[in-house]
């Protein structure tokens, strides 16, 4: 209707003037409602022409939507682990949290079990370790003992090998045939304690070491189990809608216990999906404004920060059927990421509100170019100046919205 008006101005007031004042015909008379679609047809056909035109400009060099949105994300809140029996909860419906507060705890007696029944083992380990540290000095005993038998062996081998061999036949070779297997037996025992010494050593710095480190690691596992039972917030935020109660079964993929909203969701940026036919003119860095329904009668100056490069309608996943582009309920739009132009531009507008955005071609350097040419130059000054209509526009918009949402929804 504004464009109508103001193409009006241009076209049929100038063409009515000339007919009124120039040829003296007179409204009524002369110009009747019969005659005057023939006496100012040249006027409502530029009219026309020209409003449908400047429409045309505007939405498309000045693009406009209502569907934008602070979107923000939610952290579900679930156990790390399986599934359990709320033992406890620590949070009420609403409530703000800090990173690392209880939020609520799991039935955790088989963990506490599992956890005293580890630390016993690694006690037992450390026992054992103790044992064979006494069976370490038993054996090097044991070596002493054997290396002594086996030396008073060979001292009486030696002396009556030295009888025999300064008088044969003083001694009897069955005497010292006896000895030598003594001293070979006794060489046998020595060799033994020095392997059961090994054994003992590596018993305690290899074997029992492993086991203890094993035994350790259960029970930092079950540990981690236990801890899992206790669960926290991620991180600092506000408990939503959190309606867990003690005896409920959560589960991490199907009964999650509620959601944790973190600080400053949605107060970021604002996400606005604009018309396919815009992918051209949606660039990083343009000027854009925003009235939000949540606060109403205010326009909040924005900037485009990031334009996505696909669309979301056009995704799918692979299945047994081939796609078929028919089934299409409707087209995407491009998604748009905006950030206030100005700090604390979102403060006071509600996370999830829905707003109407616009946002506006600037060929400002461009123009100042030398290559631009005059006829380019003023074209391109016509484009960025009709970006006011759409300006006045949503401002309209934000007037009209409270009263359209409260009195003319019918609610």
């Amino acid at each position: 209707m504004f464009e109508l008006m103001f193409c009006s101005l241009l076209t049929i007031l100038p063409d009515y003037l000339y007919r009124r004042y120039a040829q003296g015909k007179r409204f009524g008379k002369e110009i009747t409602f019969f005659s005057v679609w023939y006496e100012l047809r040249w006027g409502i056909t530029g009219c026309l022409m020209l409003t449908v035109s400047l429409i045309t400009m505007i939405f498309y060099f000045h693009p406009a939507t209502d569907s934008a949105t602070l979107y923000f994300r939610t952290v579900p809140i679930m156990p790390v682990g399986s599934a359990g029996r709320v033992a406890e909860v620590n949070v009420g419906y609403s409530q703000d949290v800090k990173q690392g507060d209880v939020l609520f705890k799991l039935d955790s007696a088989k963990e506490r079990a599992a956890v005293e029944t580890n630390k016993r083992k690694v006690a037992e380990v450390d026992a054992s370790l103790t044992s064979a540290e006494s069976d370490v000095v038993k054996a090097e005993a044991q070596i002493e003992e054997a290396k002594a038998n086996l030396q008073q062996a060979k001292d009486e081998l030696d002396v009556k090998s030295e009888l025999q061999r300064r008088n044969p036949g003083i001694v009897p070779q069955r005497d010292i045939e006896k000895l030598q297997v003594l001293v070979n037996q006794r060489q046998a025992g020595v060799d033994a304690a020095t392997a059961s010494r090994q054994s003992a050593v590596l018993r305690v710095s290899t074997l029992l070491p492993a086991e203890k480190a094993s035994a350790e690691a259960a029970l930092a596992e079950a540990q981690v189990l236990l801890d899992q039972t206790i669960i926290r917030a991620g991180v600092d935020g506000r408990v939503e809608q959190f309606l867990l109660r003690v005896g409920d079964v959560v589960n991490q993929l199907l009964r999650p216990a509620g959601v944790l909203i973190p600080d400053g969701a949605g107060r970021k940026g604002l996400q606005a999906g604009f018309g396919q036919i815009e992918a051209g003119v949606i660039k990083e860095g343009m000027v854009a404004e925003a009235t939000c329904i949540s606060k109403p009668w205010v326009i909040i100056p924005m900037v485009v920060t990031s334009v996505q490069d696909y669309i979301a309608a056009g995704q799918f996943q692979g299945g047994q059927q081939l796609l078929e582009a028919q089934n299409a309920v409707k087209p995407g739009t491009i998604l748009a990421f905006m950030e206030p132009l100005y700090k604390g531009g979102l403060e006071g507008v509600t996370p999830g509100s829905s707003c109407i955005v616009n946002a506006y071609t600037s060929n400002h350097e461009e123009i100042n170019a030398k290559e631009t040419s005059t006829s380019r130059a003023i074209g391109l000054h016509v484009i960025d100046g009709i970006g006011l209509v759409h300006a006045l526009l949503l401002r309209i918009q934000a007037l009209l919205l409270p009263i359209k949402t409260l009195v003319l929804s019918g609610h």
